[in-house]
């Protein structure tokens, strides 16, 4: 259940895709919830929006749910890009959820105020509000006040801090789902290895990364992107093999902050 709103949505969020049909792939692969952006990187979310087009010619809307983000910051402004994206998108028809993009604790207070008016006023048909987060210590305080249905925030192996400073208070019950965005942000590949680090060991795969944050229990979903369908279902079986160990937590931030150390080295 997506905070306050009613909504069931599965915890996997689909986002930036390169293809269209990947929209339909990912919803027959048991994939619900999708997020696409009013404003920032609008070209590079013309796939996604042609993809939820194409699947609401064929599947009713109350079967999926969408978080459609806007980062624009001035108070006068935060209603527009949602109604620009129901013009650009009329099969959405609604929006389920409005997303406040890229916040930071001095800022937000204003903005989350306009979007509980937006709500109110039934603007774009949402049912909830939801935040993007550049600031863990924001995130901590709007998660454990229930002050919004969806928090957005980054942990990977290249930036771990949320695991000290966000995720040890977070645990009890909560209203607010917590979705993980980046997870693959510092991602290691065999071709960048250190030949002082190369050998017989282990490289993360892509879905290991979503493993990696899937581990925390506060996390409750992810916002992914795929470019092939194949990789939902290599997701899906990897999910599978459960948690990460602490042991594997600790050498994928290990080996990640090593080879970005070898990397600035070269520079």
């Amino acid at each position: 259940m997506l905070g306050a709103t009613g909504l069931e949505v599965s915890p996997f969020c689909l986002g930036m895709v390169p293809e269209p049909a990947l929209v339909a792939a990912a919803f027959e692969a048991g994939i619900n919830f999708f997020f696409v952006s009013c404003d920032m990187h609008w070209p590079r979310y013309q796939a996604l929006r042609e993809g939820l087009a194409a699947l609401l010619a064929r599947v009713p809307r109350d079967r999926i749910a969408v978080a459609a983000v806007s980062y624009v910051t001035q108070p006068e402004f935060c209603n527009l890009p949602f109604v620009e994206l129901l013009e650009e998108v009329p099969e959405l028809g609604h929006l389920d959820l409005l997303v406040i993009g890229g916040a930071y604790g001095g800022e937000l207070e204003r903005r989350r105020d306009v979007y509980r008016e937006n709500l109110a006023s039934g603007l774009a048909g949402a049912r909830g509000v939801g935040v993007s987060f550049h600031d863990r210590a924001a995130a901590r305080d709007a998660i454990r006040a229930d002050a919004i249905d969806l928090a957005l925030v980054r942990y990977n192996p290249l930036h771990p801090g949320a695991r000290k400073d966000l995720f040890p208070a977070l645990d009890g019950e909560r209203a607010c789902r917590v979705y993980n965005f980046n997870s693959t942000r510092g991602q290691v590949y065999t071709g960048t290895v250190p030949p002082a680090l190369a050998g017989d060991m282990w490289i993360p795969r892509v879905p290991d990364y979503y493993r990696f944050a899937l581990t925390r229990p506060q996390v409750d979903g992810i916002l992914c992107s795929f470019s092939r369908p194949d990789e939902i279902t290599e997701l899906l079986a990897a999910l599978d093999d459960g948690p990460l160990s602490a042991e594997e937590e600790d050498y994928m931030i290990a080996l990640v902050a090593e080879v970005k150390r070898e990397a600035d080295i070269r520079r």
